[in-house]
């Protein structure tokens, strides 16, 4: 099976990554980014949601998110997943020119390629968990589905 290796918003698949210039509508709000949802997200019901909202930069969201100076919710580790599945599906059913990309892309593996994260992304060696490129995938496998036409 090919793959497919994203990362940096201005190279090739960019539009996979969090950080992409993609505005998703979810809560009943506007995020500048996934990522702003995602890691608004470790603080719901909180200023802290709102000031990540607020913030510009999804870099800078990301940071104000990781940072442990800030309560995080009790459930993450449970929740986290759901969360970055439901902000994913916003960005690609919200944003034709990126639903279009990811259907586009056949079978191939998608990978969130960096040593930055061994959760999110595959550590860069391949040993770690992919999370981001597997919810792409499917993601991309239920839109499939949601096409397909009764026979």
């Amino acid at each position: 099976m090919s793959s497919i290796l994203f990362y940096r918003v201005n190279e090739p698949y960019g539009e996979f990554s969090n950080f992409a210039p993609f505005p998703i509508i979810l809560k009943g709000k506007t995020w500048p980014t996934s990522e702003h949802y995602f890691q608004a997200q470790k603080f719901p019901d909180t200023a802290n949601e709102e000031e990540i909202r607020n913030e510009p930069s999804p870099m800078v969201a990301a940071r104000m998110g990781c940072s442990r100076s800030r309560p995080l919710r009790r459930d993450w580790e449970i929740v986290k997943d759901s969360i970055m599945y439901e902000a994913v599906m916003a960005k690609v059913t919200q944003h034709a020119s990126v639903r279009d990309l990811l259907l586009n892309t056949g079978e191939a593996a998608l990978i969130e390629h960096t040593d930055n994260d061994r959760y999110w992304a595959d550590g860069v060696d391949g040993t770690g968990r992919n999370r981001l490129g597997e919810i792409l995938c499917e993601i991309r496998a239920v839109l499939r589905e949601s096409n397909r036409s009764p026979h």
